[in-house]
């Protein structure tokens, strides 16, 4: 079924350029540090991808692997009446005295001996409250990354990023009814809004009253951009930018208050890249009271599961 294999993510700097699609967006930033990747991903029949490339058939026969890098919230369910008992039978065997029902949820799933019932459970990742896909973790070891995605106090602004690769869609049997994409995940980050907009380096000039209000609403803007599964090269390079590097919002709070407003967000293929897929992510600034537009870009490699920076935030000039 799989073979274990551990990739890590690289940067590197390779120049490369030239538009080709446009996808009007918004954005964000973060950045922990990415954990290894393992096994093999299961794919439609007996046909299986190998790990880290491009080269395997996909779930849906059309020879590529569909990447994902999703921002959204981890929910755990019960697939079925069976597990739902068998959930309440644990719980009496946990002491759960003075707990909310949803702390209680994750001191039960928290217990080794309790295992099984996690892997019950089916995991529902959605994105603007919409259910997106099913999760299921490529190595066994990962499954704890979706207990630490169900918070014993969970707050509006909590969010989880996934990457994984996507599968095809899941039978109804699988999640009581439930038919959305499989993601195989090989990595989970969950944190709070607040704590992504406080890892943030500030401007040294800047104040956290100036810069918090700047930062939160790029991500916000992205957050609530339409359509943005993560599942398109484009979607996956903004969300990595998203969450991987903050000069993005350090670049919009420096236009913020300059006056400028960002009036827009095109994703461009690059025209030297040959072998591989780099994008351009332009970023439109207009000042409020010229109408004069500055653009800045950075370039992406987001040929593999994991998208890595190019170059780093430059000017950018329309030919």
């Amino acid at each position: 079924m799989s073979e274990q294999t551990e990739t890590r993510e690289q940067q590197k700097e390779q120049p490369m350029d030239q538009p080709v699609k446009v996808n009007d967006v918004r954005d964000t930033a973060f950045y922990p540090e990415t954990r290894s990747t393992m096994a093999i991903l299961p794919q439609g029949g007996s046909e299986s991808c190998g790990c880290g490339g491009t080269g395997g058939m996909s779930s849906n026969g059309t020879g590529v692997v569909s990447y994902v890098y999703a921002i959204g919230r981890v929910e755990a369910r019960f697939p079925n009446l069976s597990a739902e008992k068998e959930f309440f039978q644990a719980t009496g065997r946990t002491d759960t005295a003075g707990k909310t029902d949803q702390q209680a949820f994750h001191a039960v799933l928290s217990r080794r001996e309790n295992r099984y019932l996690v892997r019950q459970l089916c995991w529902v990742l959605t994105i603007q409250g919409l259910e997106t896909y099913l999760l299921q973790p490529r190595d066994p070891a990962d499954i704890d990354m979706l207990v630490d995605a169900i918070r014993p106090a969970p707050a509006p602004n909590d969010i989880d990023v996934v990457i994984g690769l996507r599968g095809p869609i899941a039978p109804p049997e699988m999640c009581n009814g439930l038919m959305v994409p499989i993601i195989v995940f090989d990595q989970i980050y969950s944190f709070g809004r607040d704590a992504l907009i406080k890892a943030i380096p500030k401007p040294e000039k800047m104040t956290d009253k100036q810069f918090g209000p700047a930062a939160e609403e790029l991500f916000d803007r992205i957050m609530q951009m339409t359509d943005n599964a993560g599942a398109t090269d484009e979607h996956r390079v903004l969300n990595y930018l998203a969450m991987r590097y903050p000069a993005i919002y350090t670049k919009a709070a420096e236009k913020f208050g300059d006056e400028y407003s960002l009036t827009g967000i095109e994703v461009i293929q690059s025209s030297l890249s040959s072998t591989r897929k780099i994008l351009k992510v332009v970023f439109s600034y207009t000042n409020r009271n010229t109408d004069f537009t500055e653009k800045f870009f950075v370039r992406v490699d987001a040929t593999e599961e994991f998208p890595f920076l190019v170059t780093k935030m430059s000017p950018y000039y329309d030919r």
